[in-house]
């Protein structure tokens, strides 16, 4: 089963070039069902859900806790500004 685009469970895991492993698979999976466990227990209010997206640019993980009637992040880990430090650090 393929998981490189998860949107559905709140979770977005970019496509990476190379191909996914299975071990990479089952981290996703398990990503996936941590965020919908984190979310339906309301760990961050009933206004508030928890996603998770991988920055192409940067290839890090960035957590966002987002405001659900609003759609604006409320939270985000890493912030943007070390999301474009990461970014510059790989190109130099």
């Amino acid at each position: 089963m393929d998981i490189s685009s998860v949107r559905n469970s709140h979770v977005l895991v970019t496509p990476t070039p190379e191909p996914v492993s299975p071990a990479q698979q089952k981290e996703q999976r398990e990503l996936v069902q941590a965020v919908h466990a984190i979310n339906a227990a309301g760990m961050f209010g009933e206004d508030n859900e928890l996603t998770f997206y991988f920055d192409r640019t940067s290839h890090k993980a960035v957590a966002r806790i987002i405001n659900k009637e609003t759609g604006k992040v409320v939270r985000q880990i890493p912030t943007e500004s070390v999301l474009r430090i990461a970014q510059e650090f790989r190109k130099g």
